[in-house]
């Protein structure tokens, strides 16, 4: 019988992990093994330089910070399997974890399995995703190889909107691509895109394919409505299309918005089911960021702390 069980890989799950191994409650947290389609260490993982993370003045790689984090949770006393989880019951407490090797119980369960950003699939984005493509702007968008230089997002929500105005801090144009005539986005935000003197709009165009050598120089786009197809010189790509939040193996037993994101309640980590918190992107729809979820990743150890405190076994 577990005390705590952490479902995760990112800075969410390795801050309840860290957390929760200092508070002696010897958690077993799951990385999952390409979860989502994505390596043990969450989105970090698909980044090159991080420059927005507290503590590392000089940036860090992605992928190293993600080394470390897990390293601290091992220091802390949490025990790490290399396995994904691939559904879970908790329609009766213990709760039950299922991986395809084992089956384990548990008296509380964090849930840090994160949203993957959607992505468009076009030629060239699997060899420039992170040599010039992204999924987050704020993320990426300060990075010295976008500064002064043409980008372009694609979208037309709320999300999108928000990227491209971020961007025009650091590029010389930004170009806002959208697939219909119109905007999704609120009214007031459509009005300050369109005065931004930056910034220019491509209605009814799509994304065809992304150019570059060792870093994206150009894409391809077409105008749905004309049915022309045409050459931009771009340096930097952001899709801004939306997330997906990783709570399929739930299967319904979680209370989820309208896009599938577990809700919790305001203020804490607390779900649905007592017992069961929830951290990071995967209850997180607006700031989706490391930093964000690592908070929220404290913040689920300690309502676990204190649900646990409940087993006077323990």
């Amino acid at each position: 019988m577990e005390n705590l069980v952490i479902i995760g890989s990112g800075p969410a799950a390795h801050t309840a992990a860290i957390y929760a191994g200092r508070a002696k409650l010897n958690p077993l947290l799951y990385e999952g093994l390409v979860a989502g389609g994505i390596a043990a260490g969450g989105q970090l993982t698909t980044t090159t330089e991080v420059e927005n993370y507290p503590g590392f003045p000089e940036g860090i790689l992605g992928p190293e910070l993600m080394i470390r984090m897990r390293q601290q949770s091992i220091n802390c006393g949490t025990r790490i399997k290399t396995l994904t989880v691939e559904k879970v019951d908790l329609n009766q407490s213990p709760f039950k974890v299922f991986t395809n090797q084992e089956t384990v119980e548990t008296r509380s369960l964090i849930i840090a399995t994160g949203a993957t950003a959607k992505r468009m699939q076009v030629p060239g984005e699997d060899r420039l995703w992170q040599k010039g493509i992204s999924a987050c702007a704020v993320c990426d968008g300060a990075l010295p190889i976008f500064r002064n230089k043409v980008l372009a997002v694609v979208g037309g929500g709320d999300s999108a909107v928000e990227e491209a105005t971020f961007l025009t801090k650091y590029a010389s144009k930004v170009l806002v691509l959208v697939r219909r005539d119109v905007l999704r986005a609120e009214p007031i935000m459509q009005e300050r895109l369109k005065a931004n003197p930056k910034i220019e709009i491509f209605w009814n165009t799509i994304l065809l394919e992304a150019h570059g050598q060792n870093s994206l120089e150009a894409i391809k786009v077409k105008d749905t409505k004309a049915n022309i197809e045409q050459i931009l010189e771009v340096y930097g790509l952001f899709y801004a299309i939306g997330h997906l939040p990783n709570t399929a193996f739930l299967a319904g037993q979680l209370e989820l918005d309208e896009v599938d994101y577990i809700k919790t309640i305001p203020g804490t980590t607390r779900t649905s089911k007592s017992g069961v918190f929830a951290c990071g992107d995967v209850q997180d729809r607006i700031f989706r960021q490391a930093v964000t979820a690592a908070g929220s990743g404290c913040m689920a150890a300690l309502d676990a702390e204190k649900f646990l405190s409940g087993f006077s076994h323990l």
